[in-house]
């Protein structure tokens, strides 16, 4: 391999630019805005907000999204759900399950769903756009 390219690798890796470009990809795709543009400018100052502490990173999935997901996990309409169901579901969002603290006999109920799906995201996003 060249040294440039090496170089090149180097930098995107260290930058973290894949994993930010195509956050940035799936938030287009996700919303679809009439100017991508603009909208693209307006998730970057929420990054730059959120790095200063002053907002929320942008996320993908809102509120009713998550509920939606519980509630289809959530077939009987019990109010909750087991935490095999949770890790399932975080794994299909592509959020680590690993560091869960659930015992396998808990009810997962949707404020801890929620909860719990919000921190994950919470956790993507700062890694992707530092």
């Amino acid at each position: 391999m060249a040294a440039g390219e090496e170089q090149s690798r180097e930098y995107l890796r260290r930058h973290r630019l894949p994993e930010l470009l195509q956050h940035l990809g799936a938030l287009l795709l996700f919303h679809r805005p009439e100017r991508p543009r603009e909208f693209l400018i307006q998730v970057l100052e929420r990054v730059k907000a959120g790095r200063r502490a002053e907002g929320e990173y942008p996320e993908l999935m809102d509120e009713a999204n998550v509920e939606a997901m519980f509630s289809l996990l959530d077939v009987l309409g019990q109010g909750h759900i087991t935490p095999a169901q949770y890790r399932e579901a975080l794994k299909t969002l592509g959020l680590s399950a690993e560091d869960l603290e659930v015992g396998d006999d808990e009810r997962i109920t949707l404020d801890v769903f929620k909860e719990g799906v919000k921190k994950k995201l919470q956790q993507v996003m700062v890694s992707a756009y530092r």
